[in-house]
């Protein structure tokens, strides 16, 4: 089996695995309680958050834990929109964000009246002359992604930090895909709040955390007072110190693992040689994320001969899985009549893919390409 969905998980690390099994097999007491067993769960829990608040170069006081991504974005669109509202209701965000910004920023808009502008791609990028050029003297959030988990474009998040120094709105990144990957320093950065999951760098799955300033936001969570009073619910110490594990092991190792990362892309572009295909990228991209178009050729049932071979690949997010809808980056990218959005599929590798598994994808691609055209 050959494992290339690395943007909708990753397999978790040995060491990640290891530190896990060793919270759960000695230290079991909830980190609120004052005795003996609560004060050792209480010390891993501040180790934990300060080896993430070093990797962030940030104080530990602005890293609290979710349990992902998706909270830790809703809890700053509707903690962060809601608090301030008394300012102003205009939001900013990209066309191509995450199901997980999309959807929030509907309910505000459905249950709250706050209007949002969606910057879309011009000659496929984002850039922080759009976002100036829709800032008002009522928008009081910018929400964007670091890097698209379809195609892997980076958004110019350290042009839209100083473009911001001279405005009140608040500066969300949603970095899931990003951290871990590249360094990510948000206070360098101009950045307000900063998501991420844990599960996309190699630790365990439902848990994540949310970089904050000290700004007012209403919580989502309501009845204890758990992170500061800003998240209540007993932590998961366990997965949070798996977590901060897998993000120490990647990122004391991320020039090593960027290296032989786009080193694995050149050698699919090169392997893919022979057969028609196209990139879904323009400018600056993670070479982690591959988007690629085979025409004529119908994405899912060009998954599915892949999956029967043995190969895991996507279409697109993990989240929208079922569901054949077009999807909404390539859209905004190319226009929703493109050919692309019926042709492409999504090849997203780790610094675990080895070489000989993008051979054996490339071989495969081209049996079932070159034998079945038009499949």
């Amino acid at each position: 089996m050959v494992y290339l969905d690395n943007a909708a998980t990753t397999q978790m690390s040995k060491g990640a695995i290891a530190a896990m099994l060793d919270v759960m097999n000695t230290t079991f007491g909830n980190p609120s309680s004052t005795h003996h067993f609560g004060r050792s769960a209480n010390k891993q829990l501040r180790e934990s958050r300060q080896i993430i608040a070093d990797l962030l170069e940030t104080n530990p006081q602005h890293i609290f834990f979710t349990s992902g991504g998706t909270e830790s974005n809703n809890t700053v669109l509707k903690g962060y929109a809601l608090a301030h509202k008394h300012q102003g209701k205009h939001i900013i965000s990209t066309a191509i964000e995450h199901h997980a910004v999309l959807e929030t920023l509907d309910y505000l808009v459905e249950h709250f009246d706050f209007e949002v502008t969606y910057i879309q791609p011009e000659n496929g990028q984002i850039t922080a002359q759009q976002i100036k050029d829709a800032l008002r003297d009522d928008t009081i959030l910018v929400s964007t992604m670091y890097a698209n988990n379809e195609t892997g474009l980076l958004l110019p998040i350290e042009d839209i930090g100083k473009l911001l120094e001279n405005h009140p709105a608040a500066f969300h990144v949603d970095a899931v895909q990003a951290i871990g990957k590249i360094p990510i320093y948000p206070e360098k950065l101009g950045i307000d709040f900063l998501s991420a999951s844990a599960h996309k760098f190699h630790g365990p799955k439902g848990i994540g955390f949310l970089y904050a300033r000290p700004l007012v936001f209403e919580k989502l969570l309501h009845g204890g007072s758990q992170e500061e009073k800003r998240r209540a619910g007993t932590e998961n110490l366990a997965a949070i110190v798996g977590m901060a594990t897998a993000l120490q092991e990647n990122l004391n190792q991320v020039e090593e693992n960027v290296t032989h990362v786009n080193q694995l892309k050149q050698q699919l572009l090169e392997e893919l040689a022979g057969i028609d295909f196209y990139l879904n990228e323009d400018g600056e991209h993670l070479p982690y994320v591959i988007n690629v178009g085979f025409p004529k050729q119908n994405k899912d049932l060009l998954l599915l001969r892949l999956d029967l071979a043995g190969i895991a690949v996507s279409t697109g997010s993990a989240c929208t899985a079922g569901v054949s809808e077009p999807s909404h980056v390539l859209a905004a990218l190319y226009g929703s009549q493109s050919p692309r959005l019926a042709e492409s599929i999504r090849i997203s590798l780790s610094e675990q893919t080895t070489s000989q598994e993008i051979t054996t994808l490339t071989q495969t691609l081209k049996n079932i390409i070159g034998g079945h055209n038009g499949i």
